[in-house]
């Protein structure tokens, strides 16, 4: 008799956990439409006023057998979940989102395909200083078979009083050794008001990491034919680097690369702090093709090919470095730099490795 009441109980039970799941369900559909409303809004989502009164309101009608804390932990869940339910949709409207595009953007640059499975090598000096300069450096990387050359003209710089580009003519001298050698050219625009100028001249936009929440030039950039190279801030996040990209995209320009560069931790033993799991985490999270500077990520030299085998290891389809023929006397970045027989030096233990997939002469 026992155990048949034990079953007709356990019935019940099944029902209500029935009515539990389709009203936590219910729920769920609620608490997604309110999601729409503050994301066209702009509003924060998580509202820990709201959620306090939420609370506050279980345990005035809590009348038991649970303790009202093992209830509250109970609702706590639940609104961590559909708070994380309110994320997920959002991610999925995200234009860069690999669950709204879930095939590779392949970013064409002058006939060099990047995000197409083969990998690339960015190179050039840290900045532009004199056409002999950049052709020196530009000739190595042709003899190499490397097409993707890049160069500073505008240089944001911590001290006022440190050397920031020669500006236009910089970038006159980038697209005449371009021309000259059959090169693309790849360089950083500070102001929103300089992005059209900048296109005569070069054939990808780079924002640096300093302006990657410069929202207007982000939007500046995605308003022209233009590939741009997007750099990860000093201390973004990862989803805080992803919007910076909507910014761009969402004005139709979808020729974006991301580039991981590092971040400011509290190490000290490089220049920054390379997130090398960034790389996987960006290309599972966007559709972007994503490159990797392991020359402002650790500032050393002596650390560029190992960071660079990491990056190429764990599925970058660019690396970015750069040369200098006398490091010793750049007017920025000269310890960081590689003089033309390290670049070669370089090239050949990236080769020598079976890492780099991508066409280098020997």
């Amino acid at each position: 008799m026992s155990n048949d009441k034990i079953e007709v109980l356990r019935t019940e039970l099944d029902e209500v956990n029935i009515k539990l799941l389709e009203l936590i369900n219910k729920r769920a559909e609620v608490v997604q439409e309110i999601g729409k409303i503050k994301g066209k809004q702009g509003v924060n989502r998580f509202d820990p006023v709201r959620e306090r009164s939420m609370l506050d309101h279980i345990a005035e009608h809590n009348e038991g057998p649970f303790e009202t804390s093992t209830l509250q932990h109970i609702f706590k869940q639940i609104f961590k979940a559909s708070l994380e339910l309110q994320e997920e949709d959002n991610s999925k409207a995200l234009l860069v989102s690999r669950k709204k595009h879930p095939e590779n953007t392949i970013v064409d640059v002058k006939g060099e395909k990047i995000g197409a499975g083969t990998q690339n090598l960015v190179m050039g000096p840290c900045a532009v200083e004199s056409y002999e300069q950049v052709y020196t450096v530009a000739k190595a990387m042709k003899e190499r078979g490397l097409r993707l050359l890049r160069g500073g003209a505008f240089k944001p710089r911590t001290s006022p009083y440190d050397f920031q580009g020669l500006g236009l003519e910089g970038l006159k001298i980038l697209k005449r050794v371009a021309d000259e050698l059959d090169m693309a050219v790849i360089s950083e625009i500070v102001n929103p008001a300089d992005v059209e100028l900048a296109v005569e001249y070069i054939d990808v936009i780079q924002i640096g990491a300093r302006n990657m929440q410069n929202f207007e030039l982000l939007k500046a950039a995605g308003s022209v034919k233009k590939p741009v190279l997007l750099k990860r801030g000093l201390a973004a996040t990862i989803e805080e680097f992803i919007h910076a990209a909507e910014y761009i995209i969402s004005k139709g320009n979808d020729q974006i690369m991301l580039c991981e560069r590092g971040i400011r931790t509290y190490e000290k033993a490089t220049r920054n702090t390379l997130d090398i799991s960034a790389v996987p985490i960006l290309k599972q999270e966007t559709h972007l093709p994503v490159l990797v500077d392991v020359t402002h990520s650790t500032g050393r030299r002596d650390l560029l090919l190992p960071t660079a085998k990491a990056a190429l290891a764990i599925g970058a389809d660019a690396v970015m470095a750069e040369v200098h023929p006398d490091p010793a006397v750049a007017l920025s970045d000269s310890a960081q730099q590689m003089n033309i027989e390290q670049f070669n030096s370089f090239i050949d233990e990236l080769q020598s490795s079976g890492l780099y997939k991508g066409k280098v002469m020997k």
